[in-house]
């Protein structure tokens, strides 16, 4: 057995024996206690035996360490392959803390981190507080900062009585709370270049080796090479799951402009069928997604594709205006768009767009098409009434010439059929004076709106005559003037006429329309509109069927219909307020009622005129009105006696 020594052999080849068996230091110190006792041996003798059990004692040791070294080779290459399999950092640092742990026997290793704000502790093993994953250590100070900078291992066999270590409170914190003694800090270094820092610990005060800090230095640079790996794998993955993106967003693209392709062929086949505007934007708006209007240069709505509500008309005012300057789409708010519709420098409108989702690039291309389209469309729109406009001119010349209620020749009808104009339907007749701009310019959008709008004009000593269907001639004659002033850089006066709906009525229109733009001009209403009922009584003079039953019904009706109702006497107390000078006491008397059953009666009166009605102006055609009634009640009672 080994260790047993017989008193036959020789010491030395004994000795020779024990180191091949593998003995330990303690086992040939004890052969050379127990030669030293038998004292069979000279001092030569035993001073050759001594100096022989020395040199065993080396040998082991260095077989020892030998072994130690290969098993630790062994336990390296186990780690190197344990850390090659992690795909992310979450799973490789805890697996380089766990082998640094078992490789030196620590009691406790952890691994930090840089970051913008310094260093911290993203992973340990073996700790026994929570204080440590986590912990951020600032300042610079500490092993682990010292051993980044100068890029090797530092060590300290005692950390807290080290005097040469930048101590930091947060670090102390944690030693004194884990009860750590030895520290060492290895830096993991890629392509010199320190990326983190791995520390082994232990509770007791140990003095590492050189093989041990060798074996951690190792272990270090592995873990440096697997941290890079995955370092490299994570952006591959994020670099692959962007190139996936891209391909998604490209082919998301590439189908988005295949509708915008079909939708562009179709709008251009729309247009060259001479499909109006209507369908046009109704298509466009449909393919965008969104609602769209097509607006004038005043702002007024052409043609829409939906409604859009809740819009700010002052934003849509700023942004068509920065959209001229700029040539494109600019936003208006936070829901809608506005792009400019132009013919060269010459601006027709613009679009606004509300969409449902936010616009993409090829759908903003696709609004500047579209935008082209309509300019192209508006184009052909006034070339077409260009053309058409001498007929227009001359049909509406030959129906204005007409005998009052006079027959509208069949022939004069179908001229008008052919061009789209229904005049038994109602109409309103409009004279415009342009009040300066170029006349030019005034007679090309007069082409345009009246073919836009099913109608006919004419041009006659510098003032346009047209004829419209409408059923509301002043707001007929102020959505004109609202157009066509902005164009002009100029107001415009407008007089009107109608409804009608006869053509036999245009000249007896014409006639009032003039009248009522000569007495704008008399009442210093340049740059104004007006019908015959805008200018009340005066309005009465101007008409040429002196409708005085609809002058009475239009300033006293509610007063009429209240008395009918009630049988109340409201009238006469409005004729007897104003002869006794609008005297409510003396009207009284005039009536022979009380005072308060007068003003209980102008009470009413104002309930149904309004608050106004006793004002001077107003009150001078309530006058007329019940002049104008009691000469009918009067001539009519002398007819019939």
């Amino acid at each position: 057995m080994p260790g047993e020594i017989s008193t036959g052999d020789d010491e030395l080849l004994t000795i020779l024996r024990l180191l091949a068996e593998g003995a330990t230091a303690g086992q040939l110190e004890a052969l050379l206690q127990r030669v030293r006792r038998e004292g069979r041996h000279g001092p030569e003798q035993l001073a050759r035996i001594e100096s022989v059990v020395q040199l065993a004692r080396e040998v082991s040791l260095a077989t020892a360490r030998s072994h130690q070294r290969e098993a630790g080779l062994v336990a390296l290459i186990d780690t190197a392959r344990d850390l090659s399999a992690p795909v992310d950092l979450d799973g490789l640092l805890p697996l380089i803390a766990r082998w640094g742990r078992r490789l030196l026997h620590f009691d406790m290793t952890y691994i930090t981190l840089p970051d913008d704000e310094g260093m911290y502790v993203r992973c340990s093993e073996g700790s026994t507080t929570a204080l440590n994953t986590g912990l951020r250590i600032v300042g610079g100070r500490g092993l682990g900062a010292q051993a980044m900078r100068c890029r090797a291992p530092l060590w300290t066999a005692d950390y807290s009585e080290d005097g040469s270590i930048a101590h930091s409170d947060t670090i102390d914190g944690v030693v004194e709370k884990e009860g750590l003694r030895a520290l060492m800090a290895v830096p993991l270094l890629q392509n010199g270049e320190a990326v983190g820092v791995l520390y082994g610990a232990d509770r007791r005060v140990r003095h590492y080796t050189p093989d041990e800090i060798g074996l951690i230095c190792s272990l270090a640079d592995i873990a440096a090479e697997a941290i890079g790996r995955v370092e490299q794998l994570q952006r591959a993955r994020e670099q692959l799951a962007e190139l996936k993106s891209d391909g998604a967003r490209v082919r998301t693209r590439l189908a988005r402009l295949g509708q915008i392709s079909a939708t562009y062929r179709r709008i251009m086949d729309l247009l060259i069928d001479g499909t109006d505007l209507g369908v046009l934007v109704d298509t466009a708006a449909a393919a965008l997604d969104s609602t769209l209007q097509i607006r004038d240069m005043a702002g007024h709505v052409m043609a829409a594709g939906g409604e859009i509500a809740d819009v700010d008309e002052d934003a849509l005012n700023e942004a068509a205006l920065e959209a001229y300057t700029c040539g494109g789409p600019v936003r208006a708010g936070d829901r809608a768009w506005v792009t400019p519709v132009t013919a060269g420098k010459e601006g027709l409108g613009a679009l606004v767009l509300c969409p449902a989702a936010e616009l993409l690039g090829e759908d903003v291309w696709l609004l500047r098409t579209v935008a082209q389209v309509f300019a192209l469309q508006l184009v052909m729109e006034r070339s077409a009434a260009v053309a058409k406009g001498p007929v227009r001119d001359e049909l509406l010349e030959e129906l204005l010439s007409l005998p009052t209620g006079a027959p509208v020749p069949r022939q004069i009808i179908q001229r008008a059929t052919r061009l789209g104009i229904d005049l038994d339907k109602p109409h309103v007749l409009l004279v415009v004076r342009p009040e300066g701009g170029e006349p030019k310019r005034a007679g090309g959008w007069a082409s345009s709106y009246v073919f836009r709008v099913n109608g006919l004009k004419m041009i006659d000593n510098g003032r346009l005559v047209l004829i419209v269907p409408g059923t509301d001639a002043s707001a007929t004659a102020r959505a004109v003037a609202d157009e066509l002033s902005p164009l002009l850089g100029n107001p415009v006066s407008v007089g009107a006429a109608g409804p009608q709906t006869s053509a036999a009525e245009a000249g007896r229109m014409y006639r009032e329309a003039v009248r009522c733009l000569d007495a704008l001009t008399a009442l210093d209403g340049v740059g104004g509109v007006a019908s015959a009922q805008d200018l009340g009584f005066l309005g009465l003079l101007l008409s040429d069927d002196h409708d005085v039953d609809g002058f009475i019904e239009s300033v006293l009706g509610p007063v009429l219909d209240y008395d009918t109702d009630r049988t109340t006497e409201l009238i006469a107390t409005l004729e007897q307020y104003f002869a006794a000078g609008s005297s409510p006491t003396n009207a009284a008397e005039r009536l022979h009622v009380h005072p308060n059953t007068v003003a209980r009666r102008i009470e009413r009166i104002t309930e149904l005129l309004g608050t106004r009605w006793n004002e001077p102006e107003r009150a001078l055609e309530v006058q007329l009105a019940l002049r104008l009634r009691r000469a009918r009640q009067v001539l009519y009672a002398r007819r019939n006696s």
